[in-house]
This record gives C-alpha cells, structure tokens and sequence, in this order.
C-alpha cells in the first residue's frame, strides 16, 4: 500500500531555540518535490492564478459541525453573553448603534460583536441567532453610497461608554468585511461581491490621499485583515484592479516583514500594541500569496520564535497589557490577542500548511481561551496571568489599568472591546478544523470532536464523524460515510501529527498502517468505503518548558498544567464606576497555598517523579476545577520569601537560586489543565 509522507517544515514557536541559518531554507523549498499541490479544489476554490497555490482550503461556513464537548462550548455561548450581548449591553449593542443606522456607536463594538455571532449561528443552524445578525447584515449591505464607501458616515459628539466618531475610519469596515465573507459562505447572497467590488473600488482611488492611518493608527496595523478579504473576492471574480489594491494597501500597513526580520521590535517593551501584533502577524503570508518570496515566510517564523524568546508565556500567548511587556508570568495577556492570534494562525495554516502553526492554535484554544471566560459565557477577563494568584479591584504592574478591573470577571471590566470581541474564538476554531485539498481531498489538521461534510474525488460528499476526548485523550477515531449508491472513492485524506508527539500509530479498520513521527503531515490515499475507521493514536508524554527567570512550565500533549488553587469568589457590585467598567464584578482570592517551587528533577526522570491519574469519562463542560478530566501529582516545597505583591506573585526567585530559602518538608501538590483554573501558578521556579 502507498504511503505518502508530506513533511511540514516549521519553526515551532513551543520550542526554545532561535532560527538558525540552515532553518532560513523556506518551508516552499523543503516541501514542493513533497507535496506537489498543484491546481485549484473542484469544489471549494482557491487561489487563482497569479496568486500562489495553497495547500489548504477552507471549507463553506457550517460544513464542519461541533460535537461533544466543543458543541457545550458553542451552546454556552449561545445561552450566554453571544446570544443575548444585545440585551446585556444595550449602551451600544442596541438600536441607536451606527451599524443599525442609529446614533449610537459607530465604531469596532458592533462589527465585532457580529464577527462571532454570525459563524456560531450559521454552525448551530440556530433561527434565533440568525434572526439577530439579519438586520445588521441588512443595514450594511444597503449603506453603500454611489462612491463605493459603505457604514456609518456621520460623528457625533462624545457620550460616556459610546465611541460615536471616527465613523469613517477603514478600521471597523476591515471587520465587517470578513462578516460579509462569512455571511457569502453560508448563504451565497452575491449582494455581498456587489458590495465589497464597488468598495475596493472605492478604496483603490481614495488610499492614495486618505491612507490607512488617516482617521487612526489602528488600521495601519491589522490591514491584513483587509487584504485577505480582498485576495478572497479576486479568487471569485478575477478582477485585476484587486491586485494593484493588495499592492496597495500591503505598501500603507505597518512593516510586520521588516520589523520581524530586523528583531528589535519582538524584543522592545511598549513597541506595539497587543491586539495589533496578533493580527499583524499574519500579514506577511498573506501577502506571501500574491509575492511568494521567502523573507516572508522567514519574518512570520522568526516573529513567533521571538515572541516566544522574549515575551511568551506557557498557555501560548505573551505579555501584552496592553502594549508589548516581557515574560514575567503575571504580566497580563488581553482576551482580544487570544481570539485574534487564534484567527491569525488559522488564517496562516491554510498558506502554508505548517504544524506548528496548528499546534500552536490549540495551545491558545486549549489553555487560554477556556479560562478567560465564565463556565456560563457571561464574564470575561481582560487580562489573565500565566500566575494568577488573586483576582481582585487593585492597580497592577500593567501598561494599561482600568481602574484596577482588569483582573476581574466581569462583562465590562477592564476595557469592552474583549466584550465585543471575544465571541469568534470557538466557532472559528470549529471552522478550521478541517481543510480542503487542492487534489480534491480532506485535511484534519486541528483535532477535537466534530463532524465534517464535503465534496472529495469526482464529486462525492462524504461525511467523517470525529470521535475524541481530544485534547484530554490519546485517540481520536475519524468514521467515514458515503452515498450508498457509492461502493468506494479514491481521495486523500490528511492527518497531523503534531510537534510533541514523539511517535503516533494510524490504524485502518483496526489494521496499523504506519507510524509516524511528530511534526509532519500523513496523507492515507486510497479507495474508501462506507464504514471506514481511521484511528490516530497520539501519545502523550511529559515533558517541561522553561520561561522567565529560568522557571519551568509542566507539559502533557498540548496542554500545559498548572497549580491547584482554592478559590473564594465573591461578586462585588460596582456602585463607583457601572457605565464604564460594567454593574458588578467577581474577585478571586485564593484558600490554599500558592508560593511552590517544583523540585527539579531530571527529564529522564519525570514519568518516575509524576503521577498522572485520568477520569474514566470526560465531563461535557470540562473546564473547571471540579471537573477537570487529569490530574498530575508533582513534589514540591514551599518558598516563604515568594509572597503577594500588588495583588500579584511577587518577583519569582530565580531557577535554580543557591541557598534559596524553603520549607523543609517536601509535599505533594495537584497540578491541573490551565483551561480548568482560575487561580493558578503555571511557571514554577525549581528548587532542590
């Protein structure tokens, strides 16, 4: 039986070294004798020419359907803040916002809020849901003016809590157009080409003298944003005006390319904004689409390697609060740079096909996204730490502090662009589970419980249903239905095995197949029938990763596992201050101990020193404390000098510091998945 290897050649962002000389050989170089993809998907597009062929292709807005525990998440979103934000934030999510043609807010709060509604609400089929983007949809299909400019075009005068100028910015319209994308891919409505062909147009001659930055800097940044929306409607209607336009608005965004390559930037505290640099970053490769030269496939990967040198953090995010600030593990990382870096590398996955983009992805999903939020989905942090040992009202050692919120729980607090935009993180990852193929195939290239329809070979659709414990499991099982006027169909189908695995097995109807090391892509090309089971096996081990004053971060597959802290939570109501920072809160304090230190032990050695205990079954919501599905019982010793600062972890001791004091008694601890904490300390500082 053939057996084809595709080998993904990334720079993982997880690891700890630097890009060397020889890593600057392209991932294009290293994979095209390999993975000769060449052509455009029958059935799902892609780039035409003069644009560079990608590997992957998404698939249509509501193809891949959550099951298991990522639907709860997605239901949960929809009983909570998602489906219901027009009620719970009515100041602008109500009829006055200037997206409703209204007076209200004019800016990013609506189009952002709708960026994540309308995927979960096409994904779900929810009527309901569906029913409340309509008239946002509706408005701005039927604003566009005989120039081309379309949204709201009129400011008006200040108003607490309400951003109502800068109406015209390009900013807010970068993020209604990829809502419209959406919006086409689940319904085909081509008012949506109508409309976005008539603003390029009308952004092709007014760029020139109102550039990206002229109402703010905001667009200058996160023009990527814009760009891939418009390689998307060139691969629809061909119109070559749209290339001259890609030239120009790449020429008026910040130079991620240059400021990645040189390295001062990544490695400067302040020197960019948080939110900024998780969208910029994918810039580069999209534009790499249209100019395949390698300097940007090296900015992107030296860019994460320098995110992660010099500011990351162990749940995969970095500190950012809000500007750019290090790697101390209490500085904060802002709700928005998880969903946006999460959007970032789907977006970048498809270009180049890289594993380590995709373990990455679910390093954020499976660890930070989860905690940010309230099991019910109403309340957010706007900040979370890396070591988060209090969550109270008290001004930090952030960049950036709303009157001491930031910390808390709460639907306004901190700052309210997380309310708005922290709905698209879930159903995005759902909608990047799964890819198309140039060669008419299928890619499963993020893994969790879901269900997939689509179009392979000559035509056939064909289902797969994944059934998983992912990311707390080793198996994943994918089961294969076609037509039963089908016998069989050839079509190759993608599997990832990501960076951490040191070694999976894939078995075909309970018969191995092959094995396979980490970070490399397994195509299985044959004649499938209806009833097929492919099983992939990945097998998790221990393993650590260091970070800020050489401390240590424990490490399962792709969760990171983090310090079991009693919590005593209390809502506070906020009569100071409700309009601006929401009418109440929730504050955390912890009940047990905090200030450990692992006792350092020998990579060789860490199965011996760890115990490692599973729930026989997987709750349906499993993040939280009281079900979290593993638990790692670690020996460590108390560090009494280690105490709160500012509400904080105090200045972490160093790994390994001679003659640091500690207890002399050795005890046992629990470490748990980040995504089920609240309170938590994820980088330990070793001791002897």
């Amino acid at each position: 039986m053939k057996k084809n290897l595709i080998l993904i050649f990334a720079f993982c962002f997880l690891g700890n070294e630097e890009i060397t000389s020889a890593q600057k050989q392209t991932w294009e170089e290293k994979a095209r004798s390999q993975h000769p993809t060449v052509g455009v998907n029958t059935f799902y597009g892609g780039n035409k020419a003069p644009l560079r062929t990608n590997p992957y292709q998404e698939l249509p807005l509501g193809a891949i359907k959550p099951q298991g525990w990522l639907q709860e998440m997605l239901v949960r979103q929809k009983n909570g803040a998602t489906g219901q934000l027009d009620q719970l934030y009515p100041l602008v999510m109500g009829k006055r916002n200037g997206w409703l043609g209204g007076d209200g807010d004019q800016w990013e709060r609506g189009p952002y809020w709708l960026d994540g509604l309308l995927p979960l609400a096409y994904i779900l089929e929810d009527k309901a849901l569906i029913a409340k983007t309509k008239p946002w949809i509706e408005w701005a299909l039927q604003s566009q003016d005989t120039e081309g400019h379309f949204g709201p075009k009129t400011d008006y005068g200040s108003e607490p809590g309400v951003q109502r100028d800068n109406s015209r910015d390009w900013w807010p319209k970068m993020v209604m157009l990829k809502i419209l994308k959406q919006y086409y891919s689940a319904t085909g409505d081509k008012r949506v080409i109508t409309l976005m062909t008539n603003y390029f147009k009308y952004q092709l001659k007014e760029l020139p003298k109102t550039p990206l930055d002229h109402w703010t800097f905001w667009a200058r940044y996160r023009g990527g944003d814009n760009l891939m929306v418009v390689y998307w409607l060139y691969n629809i209607t061909q119109d070559a005006f749209l290339l001259d336009l890609a030239n120009l608005i790449h020429q008026q965004t910040f130079d991620y390319t240059g400021a990645f390559l040189k390295g001062e930037m990544l490695a400067t505290p302040g020197s960019i904004h948080c939110v900024n640099l998780a969208q910029g970053l994918k810039e580069p490769l999209i534009y790499y689409q249209q100019h395949p030269e390698p300097k940007y496939l090296d900015a992107t990967n030296k860019g994460l390697a320098d995110i992660r040198k010099f500011n990351g953090q162990a749940q995969g995010l970095y500190g950012g609060d809000e500007a750019l600030h290090g790697n101390n593990p209490t500085q904060g990382s802002e709700l928005c740079s998880a969903v946006e870096m999460m959007f970032s590398l789907e977006s970048m996955l498809g270009i180049t096909g890289q594993v380590s983009l995709a373990d990455h992805l679910e390093k954020i999903a499976f660890n930070a996204l989860p905690t940010q939020t309230t099991p019910d989905y109403m309340a957010r942090q706007y900040f979370q730490q890396a070591n988060q040992v209090m969550l109270t009202r008290h001004i930090r050692n952030f960049d950036q502090n709303h009157g001491g919120t930031d910390a808390c729980y709460g639907l306004l607090t901190g700052y309210p662009c997380c309310t708005s935009n922290m709905h698209q993180g879930w159903p995005k990852f759902t909608q990047n589970l799964w890819y198309a193929t140039p060669d008419n195939g299928l890619a499963a290239l993020v893994y969790s419980p879901c269900e997939v329809k689509a179009q392979v070979a000559n035509g056939t659709e064909v289902k797969f249903t994944e059934e998983t414990n992912y990311p707390f499991g080793e198996a994943i099982k994918f089961t294969l239905t076609i037509p039963k006027k089908v016998k069989s169909v050839n079509f190759p189908f993608h599997l990832r095995v990501p960076a951490w695995c040191q070694k999976a097995t894939i078995t075909i109807n309970g018969k191995i197949w092959q094995e396979a090391a980490g970070n490399q892509i397994v195509v299985v090309n044959r004649a499938w029938k209806s009833g097929d089971v492919v099983q992939l096996q990945l097998p998790m081990h221990l393993f650590r990763s260091t970070w800020y004053e050489n401390a240590v971060a424990i490490e399962r597959g792709p969760i990171t596992y983090a310090l079991k802290v009693g919590e005593d939570r209390k809502t506070v109501k906020n009569d100071k201050d409700p309009v601006a920072y929401g009418q109440q809160y929730i504050e955390v304090r912890p009940t047990t101990p905090w200030n450990y230190g692992l006792l350092h032990v020998a990579d060789n050695k860490l199965t011996e020193n760890f115990t490692i205990s599973t729930k026989e079954q997987v709750a349906v919501f499993p993040w939280s404390v009281a079900n979290a599905p593993i638990q790692i019982k670690a020996k460590a010793k108390k560090i009494p000098s280690w105490q709160l600062y500012n509400d904080m972890a105090g200045p972490m001791p160093y790994s390994i510091t001679s003659d640091l004091e500690t207890s002399k008694d050795v005890e046992e601890v629990t470490l748990i998945p980040y995504g089920c904490t609240t309170l938590r300390i994820a980088q330990f500082p070793e001791v002897h």
